[in-house]
């Protein structure tokens, strides 16, 4: 099956980008290079181009009661506008997907990523059985644009029908754009201050070209990994998948065991007893060469006791880091271990996450 392509690809092609396949989609990975974008949206406003990402919306009477089942997080405790990050897990606990929900006065909204985005619909219709809800993928006739950046306040002023800057992190608002409904929420994968657009199609283009003439600097997901990675986001197929509980993951403070039952709530109550399944810790490794998703970390006498799921060489801390999960007698800050980059022992640090956190 070819790949999907968004309503920006000719505009990315045409400027150079470097394309490549990713979770279904052709996407570009970088234009001028990871470095400058990296760097563009620490000290400016970079845009990224993110309709690969799955977009749903839910309604009908029994919308809340069908997101609660599905999803980690609380929805009921959530304020109309409100954007909530949690995950939709298996029986067993293990991680489907890590989403986003979007509470409207008039019903739900989810991001999901791409590459999980067939798995997730499916898994939501095999669900819903019971429930008086409506499900519908908005996925294919809309354009997601993130623009990114301490600049990006001053970037949206004055593009949209109402105030966006007046948003508060994790919110969202309906507005307009040129006349035509779109919503604007505050919200990033960077580390960064920064709004994601959700625009028609036809629009897509317009509003891309809007913000790169407004100073805003065209990134690829290349830089949007190693902006994440040293904000210590985990991306999914990395630090988690299926056989990954929220638990270890790190991301206890996105489920609500108390909220009542949901799909995956037993599992992960007695995950949360488990003290031998290793867990996610930050690792900072010594000179210049970046350690990659599968390298083996090693204790002092040589033992296995970790693997790395993402690193890179991080432009804006200039440090080679890395995530990874490791026997937990090795996750207090401070543990030195070694990590095997093809063949060669080099020394990491177990430090703590984030590695980067934006002044206020």
């Amino acid at each position: 099956m070819s790949n999907l392509r968004t309503p920006l690809y000719q505009w990315h092609a045409d400027h150079k980008a470097r394309m490549v396949p990713f979770g279904g989609w052709e996407m570009p990975v970088q234009y001028a290079g990871i470095a400058p974008e990296h760097k563009a949206v620490r000290s400016g406003a970079g845009l990224f181009d993110i309709s690969h990402m799955a977009r749903v919306n839910f309604g009908g009477s029994g919308a809340l009661a069908f997101l609660e089942k599905v999803f980690t997080n609380s929805v009921t405790t959530m304020k109309d506008g409100q954007v909530r990050y949690g995950l939709v897990c298996k029986d067993d606990g293990g991680i489907l997907d890590d989403v986003l929900v979007y509470r409207w006065p008039y019903g739900f909204a989810a991001v999901i990523n791409a590459s999980n985005r067939e798995k997730i619909l499916a898994w939501l219709e095999q669900h819903r059985a019971g429930f008086e809800v409506e499900i519908q993928d908005q996925t294919l006739s809309t354009t997601m644009i993130a623009v990114q950046g301490p600049k990006s306040v001053e970037l949206v002023q004055g593009m949209f029908a109402d105030d966006v800057t007046t948003l508060k992190y994790y919110y969202a608002m309906p507005t307009r754009y040129k006349d035509k409904p779109c919503v604007v929420s505050r919200t990033g994968y960077t580390g960064e201050d920064g709004f994601e657009v959700i625009v028609p199609n036809a629009l897509g283009v317009t509003l891309w070209e809007e913000f790169v003439a407004k100073g805003a600097v065209p990134c690829g997901l290349g830089a949007r990994d190693t902006l994440r990675l040293e904000a210590a986001m985990p991306l999914y197929g990395h630090e988690l998948n299926e056989t990954i509980d929220p638990i270890h993951a790190g991301l206890a403070w996105a489920v609500k065991l108390d909220k009542g039952d949901f799909i995956g709530r037993d599992a992960i109550q007695q995950a949360a007893a488990d003290t031998q399944k290793p867990v996610r810790v930050g690792l900072e490794i010594e000179g210049k060469r970046a350690a990659r998703e599968g390298c083996v970390l090693t204790d002092a006498d040589g033992t296995p006791v970790g693997t790395v799921t993402s690193g890179s060489l991080c432009p804006g801390l200039d440090k080679s880091l890395a995530m990874a999960y490791v026997d937990p007698q090795f996750a207090s800050v401070g543990s030195a271990l070694d990590v095997d980059l093809r063949g060669t022992k080099i020394p990491a640090t177990v430090v703590p996450l984030p590695f980067y956190k934006r002044k206020k």
